[in-house]
């Protein structure tokens, strides 16, 4: 297990112990004061706790190693977790906002006192887990979908502390299911770059800061052998780890082994990728149909 998951594993318990005992002060606090902010609030707190348990689970399943059937071994576990907890955003936005509709047409008493406590308990809890979790590896996109959930909350809980104060002073309760729909915008919002995020890498689409043509470039400019770069595939099993495919076409008289190891060389400084299959060609490429020459060649082999 190496520095980097450790690191993330601590990060992630803390963050759902700190998440889960919490809601449940703010389920009592939300029925107690009858604040639609702190009950949908609580609502998005138990989410959140299962989707840090399963990032957890994701983290834990991404360190097995390669087997027959997972020959890259399960690094897209951290991955598909942030997909789901994307989706699940949607779920809950969709959840507080039909809650608010209904609050807006049923207008409820609030105990503003009750929930500004609950409230900035909350905050402060919230503003410590997503601490937690920012300080983390920022390029997993486990760990941001993590955060993206408890920074939801903290969204969450400062709303429902202005909502709170707005009430004391003015009475006016509509702010409530106004604000809890404010803050579900921007959590759709965030929640919509991870979705696309992820949904990219489960695709097998390349790396935003790899482009395959600057990648045939720079071999060919840094590589003498190197007479054409074709056939480029790029892919990521996570954001963290880049795997790349390509052919090569190269002089007569170059070595493959040299040739070979300035490739990864250029890959590795250049890009940062340092797993590529290479595939070197001195003649035609192997995936395509061979020079009329070659095929006549062929032909006379085929017949002697």
């Amino acid at each position: 297990m190496t520095h980097a998951h450790i690191d993330s594993r601590n990060r992630l318990i803390i963050a759902f112990l700190l998440t889960a005992g919490f809601m449940f002060v703010e389920v009592a606090g939300g029925l107690i004061s009858g604040s639609l902010a702190l009950l949908a609030d609580a609502g998005h707190m138990l989410t959140d706790a299962a989707s840090l348990f399963l990032a957890l689970i994701a983290l834990r399943y991404s360190e097995r190693k390669p087997d027959a059937r997972r020959t890259f071994g399960y690094h897209r576990t951290t991955t598909l977790a942030a997909f789901l907890n994307a989706l699940s955003l949607f779920v809950i936005v969709a959840f507080i906002v039909v809650e608010a509709c209904k609050r807006l047409w049923h207008p409820a008493p609030v105990l503003s006192g009750t929930m500004l406590v609950v409230a900035t308990i909350g905050l402060v809890v919230n503003v410590v887990a997503f601490a937690i979790l920012h300080g983390g590896d920022r390029h997993n996109l486990n760990m941001r979908g993590a955060a993206l959930h408890v920074m939801g909350d903290l969204l969450g809980s400062l709303a429902a502390i202005i909502a709170a104060l707005v009430i004391m002073l003015t009475g006016w309760t509509p702010i409530d299911p106004i604000l809890s729909v404010v803050v579900s915008g921007l959590i759709l919002r965030s929640a919509w770059v991870l979705l696309r995020q992820a949904a990219h890498i489960l695709m097998e689409g390349a790396p935003e800061h790899l482009v395959a043509e600057e990648v045939r470039l720079a071999i060919v400019e840094r590589v003498p052998q190197a007479l054409d770069v074709h056939h480029v595939h790029i892919w990521a099993l996570s954001p963290e780890r880049i795997l790349m495919t390509l052919h090569v076409k190269t002089t007569e008289l170059a070595s493959n082994g040299k040739t070979l190891k300035a490739i990864n060389d250029v890959l590795r400084e250049r890009f940062g990728v340092d797993h590529a299959t290479i595939q070197l060609e001195q003649d035609y490429c192997t995936d395509s149909e061979p020079p009329l020459e070659s095929q006549s060649d062929l032909a006379h082999d085929h017949r002697h």
